[in-house]
């Protein structure tokens, strides 16, 4: 079914329409929301269940001048960001990243995800929004209320990081 008739079914309290949307945008924004928290399952899941509690509250507000998968990783990446704060956990600085040395088993795919792992939330936010789902940094900047120059220097300041962290230099 069309999801734009699927999301005005949802919007009219079909059950139904809403468990459709769930199950084909669930798994997605969980990869999406495990990749900003750098790995951890107990995070994405919280992650995922507070998108969901947020669009279901909004969902009438939903203009569609995106894509719905879009809409959500933006209130996916706001509840991430949110959360980062509120934990105010460690996050490894850069040099510590680049100092430590991978295993040789280590597959690079594997020492991709932990280098993207490290960086700052920030950064990691706007590396994935913009290198893995194809935001612009005018959708980026719209999403986190930043202005497409944070978004731009955050992006370049993020690659920097990844390349010297995988040995490549910056």
């Amino acid at each position: 079914m069309d999801e734009t008739i699927l999301l005005q079914r949802a919007r009219d309290g079909d059950e139904r329409a809403f468990r459709t949307l769930y199950a084909e945008h669930t798994p997605g924004l969980f990869r999406f929301a495990l990749r900003l928290t750098g790995g951890s399952d107990a995070e994405s899941e919280e992650i995922v269940q507070e998108t969901w509690v947020r669009a279901v509250r909004s969902l009438d507000r939903f203009e569609g001048r995106s894509n719905f998968r879009s809409w959500l990783n933006g209130i996916a990446a706001r509840c991430a960001a949110e959360a980062a704060r509120k934990s105010a956990r460690f996050v490894p600085n850069e040099s510590a990243v680049a100092a430590a040395p991978a295993p040789a088993h280590v597959e690079p795919a594997v020492d991709l995800e932990r280098a993207v792992a490290a960086l700052p939330a920030g950064f990691r936010t706007v590396l994935l929004l913009h290198d893995l789902e194809g935001y612009t940094h005018a959708e980026i900047a719209d999403v986190l209320g930043i202005s497409a120059g944070t978004s731009k220097s955050q992006l370049s300041r993020a690659r920097a990081r990844v390349r010297a962290a995988l040995g490549g230099g910056s």
